[in-house]
């Protein structure tokens, strides 16, 4: 489904968690960057419910391609965000920005994002906040 992805990022820049999960599939697979997969639409609730604690976020200039059949997509964007609060054993937030790189790639069934996996460096993440 052409314009998926769109829709996905768009929600994600209006910090619309309801339109966000309206797009995928109930028994979602993401795979961050770092960590265990999560599986199911109620483990993504609770991650974008905390990265919305920790970090004030928006994706800019979305590249989006989809493969010929639109059952795979791939986006690369940056990510311009604020940290607001500590997460976990990262480093300290003070409301630090930054400007990071992002891939994602998507698996599309059913009308529906059925697998989001995202890709940035973590290590270049963490010396803008610690700069």
């Amino acid at each position: 489904m052409t314009g998926i992805v769109e829709s996905y990022y768009a929600a994600f820049n209006h910090g619309d968690v309801e339109a966000m999960l309206s797009l995928l599939d109930e028994s979602i697979v993401h795979e961050p960057c770092q960590g265990a997969p999560r599986e199911g639409i109620g483990k993504f609730r609770e991650f974008l419910e905390h990265m919305n604690r920790c970090y004030k976020e928006r994706v800019i200039d979305p590249v989006i391609l989809y493969s010929p059949a639109g059952n795979r997509a791939s986006a690369e964007f940056f990510l311009e965000g604020k940290y607001l609060k500590t997460d976990s054993d990262l480093p300290a937030a003070r409301g630090q920005h930054y400007h990071l790189r992002v891939g994602a790639f998507f698996e599309i069934g059913g009308n529906r994002i059925t697998r989001v996996t995202n890709h940035y460096n973590l290590q270049d993440w963490i010396d803008q906040v610690s700069a």
